[in-house]
């Protein structure tokens, strides 16, 4: 490896010159930093930014931590967040929990021990508050991403999953539906919770609600909740709508419903939540309840760095957005 004193004895200069190139440039001549910067080009040297931060105290990373790496609505939140963290100079680092707390708790405490500046976190359920509350009193300020909640003073960042759930519910009744059933879970993931009782508050008197729960949010989960809709009422008197949890589970129902034959929507309109860039493009484009995903992201570091250059300077600040509904062929009035 090559380090600072080779770079030094290359350009004839003393290590304190070479320290205040890389550092304070405007306190060296341009001759001299002439010579270090052409040392630096012919030997390679790479500069060892963790080791000089850990020196420092201080550090230029965000770690974000989401449910699922793989959920297309997540690739989204981080592209957001990444492009914020580049405009202040940061980087961001991503952990997946999958959805196990045990592993999310691993992965705060390790980061914790990397002096990350801050965390972005999307909580596996409530519990989760605990460890971020701690690591947030010692110094790391956390930021809940997709979750707003009173019980933890921390910034967060989220959108309204009860009104999302309401707007999938009035337009399923618009459309004639009286029987529809929501796919999705587990339901300790509150904004599993939250979408569904939004559409109860929607249909409460005006249309039947059943529910079947999922382990996971997932294509593959959907496809069996469909599979499992259908086995469940095989002489008629099905459910003529699914309102799903996420647009995977949606896409899975959808899956199921070409495998069977089943019309859509004829025989059954689907509604999916996200409304990432595949719902547009399925088989049957597919309505879906959209959220600002990069937004997310991005307002997650911003609200981070408001804790890191003004620490106690305001209450934690939490931004909750509108979701909207994009109608697509998925959904229709019922004849």
């Amino acid at each position: 490896m090559i380090g600072i004193k080779d770079v030094a004895r290359e350009a004839g200069v003393s290590v304190g010159t070479v320290s205040n190139v890389l550092n304070r440039p405007g306190s060296v001549s341009p001759a001299r930093r002439a010579l270090v910067e052409s040392a630096i080009d012919r030997l390679g040297y790479v500069r060892n930014e963790s080791a000089r931060q850990l020196r420092a105290g201080t550090s230029r990373t965000i770690a974000l931590v989401v449910l699922d790496v793989t959920n297309p609505f997540f690739a989204d939140v981080i592209t957001g967040a990444e492009e914020e963290a580049e405009a202040v100079g940061a980087l961001v680092v991503v952990s997946n929990s999958g959805g196990d707390e045990h592993r999310e708790a691993r992965h705060l405490a390790r980061l914790e021990a990397q002096r990350v500046m801050g965390v972005l976190l999307s909580p596996v359920q409530d519990e989760s508050y605990e460890g971020v509350l701690e690591l947030d009193a010692r110094g790391t300020p956390a930021v809940l991403v997709d979750r707003v909640s009173a019980a933890a003073p921390l910034p967060a960042v989220a959108v309204d999953d009860r009104e999302g759930g309401r707007l999938a519910g009035e337009h399923l009744i618009r459309r004639g539906h009286r029987s529809i059933c929501f796919v999705g879970g587990p339901l300790r993931v509150s904004q599993v919770r939250d979408r569904l009782t939004g559409l109860r508050s929607a249909t409460d008197g005006t249309a039947v609600v059943h529910h079947l729960e999922t382990e996971a949010l997932s294509v593959r989960a959907g496809s069996s909740a469909a599979a499992r809709l259908f086995a469940t009422w095989p002489d008629g008197g099905r459910p003529t709508a699914v309102f799903c949890a996420n647009d995977l589970l949606a896409l899975g129902v959808l899956n199921e419903c070409l495998r069977r034959g089943v019309r859509v929507p004829g025989e059954l309109a689907v509604v999916g939540y996200d409304d990432i860039s595949y719902a547009a493009s399925a088989a049957i484009p597919l309505t879906s309840v959209r959220q600002p995903r990069e937004l997310l992201g991005r307002t997650a570091v911003e609200l981070l760095m408001e804790v890191v250059d003004a620490p106690g300077a305001r209450p934690a600040r939490h931004v909750l957005f509108t979701p909207e509904l994009v109608e697509r062929e998925s959904t229709r009035a019922r004849r």
